[in-house]
């Protein structure tokens, strides 16, 4: 019961992610919920203020005679930055990845953005809910850190990126795969061996304040 109602509070809260995905920057929202999301994040707290903003100055960087024509979404990780949404012509698509490229700090460049109309609002927060379901199912999971997979779902296709190791890029893949809803998964997760996510993991515990000492318990 207690594990099914904190599955429950972990999508309720998720539900909200999409919304708060366009506020600039990021980081200024929820502070106490971002912060306890990056102490257990395998980036620096350097590079996710470099994530935050490469993805404003991606969004800012849509070229003038395109902006109105573009529903695009800017996800970036790691410095490595994922374009996503509908764009109306593939010269669009073209100038919208050029300009991205140009922007500092960029290391690589995703191009996912689909050539047509812009997505409804229906089909938007049926992505939204999807992306919930996702993240709850991988907290569910017990194998991984839903904190180390971050997930971008458009038009019913599921994008994962993040930090991990191959194991753990297996089961987000096959949990993404049986997810309702996801039509297609792609991956753009950083696959690195199991020793760098343990550095990665103990550099990122190593940098909080330990708790203080119990006291000892003895039984009568």
């Amino acid at each position: 019961m207690f594990k099914a109602k904190l599955s429950l509070a972990a999508a309720a809260l998720l539900l909200t992610l999409p919304v708060l995905q366009g506020c600039v920057p990021a980081a200024i929202v929820g502070g106490a919920a971002v912060g306890v999301m990056s102490a257990h994040d395998r980036r620096s707290t350097g590079t996710q203020t470099d994530d935050e903003t490469i993805e404003w100055k991606a969004s800012l960087g849509i070229p003038a005679p395109y902006k109105d024509l573009t529903h695009a979404n800017f996800t970036s990780y790691n410095r490595r930055l994922l374009i996503t949404g509908e764009t109306n012509s593939a010269e669009s698509k073209s100038a919208i990845e050029e300009a991205a490229r140009r922007v500092e700090g960029v290391r690589e460049v995703y191009n996912e953005l689909g050539v047509g109309a812009p997505s409804s609002l229906g089909s938007r927060s049926n992505d939204g809910y999807i992306t919930s379901k996702l993240k709850a199912r991988l907290v569910d999971s017990n194998q991984i850190s839903a904190n180390h997979i971050k997930v971008v779902t458009e038009r019913g296709i599921a994008y994962l990126m993040g930090v991990v190791n191959e194991r753990e890029a297996k089961v987000a893949i096959a949990v993404a795969r049986t997810t309702a809803g996801v039509l297609k998964v792609v991956n753009v997760m950083e696959v690195v061996d199991e020793a760098e996510t343990r550095r990665l993991d103990n550099q990122t515990l190593g940098s909080r304040t330990p708790p203080p000492q119990s006291a000892p318990v003895e039984n009568r």
